[in-house]
């Protein structure tokens, strides 16, 4: 699949392994594990095949956050995703990193 990154700090964490921006900046472990989670989504040929990875987690979401897709970074994190059909590849886009110590509460 190819990956798109939606913002550049995601891009940055995938490319540099840390981020310029100061809001956005995790822990090396952290960002360690979401580049290993982008290099399964990138390697697998569609999102079905996600189910196989028993500790992403994989899910479709519902409500607000219809339409996106999302696996596990970690216990604490998870990846948020956007899937695209197309007649060669399907492209994945990136679209935040999101915390759910927060998200739960």
């Amino acid at each position: 699949m190819d990956i798109i990154f939606d913002k550049e700090f995601l891009s940055e964490l995938y490319y540099n392994g840390k981020c310029n921006d100061k809001k956005h900046r995790y822990q090396q472990s952290i960002v360690k594990r979401y580049i290993r989670v982008v290099d399964i989504l990138e390697s697998v040929n569609s999102t079905e095949d996600l189910y196989r990875f028993h500790a992403l987690n994989y899910e479709v979401l519902v409500g607000d956050l219809k339409g996106l897709e999302s696996v596990r970074v970690g216990d604490k994190y998870r990846l948020i995703f956007k899937t695209t059909k197309t007649d060669t590849t399907p492209i994945i886009t990136i679209c935040n990193i999101q915390d759910l110590t927060n998200h739960y509460k």
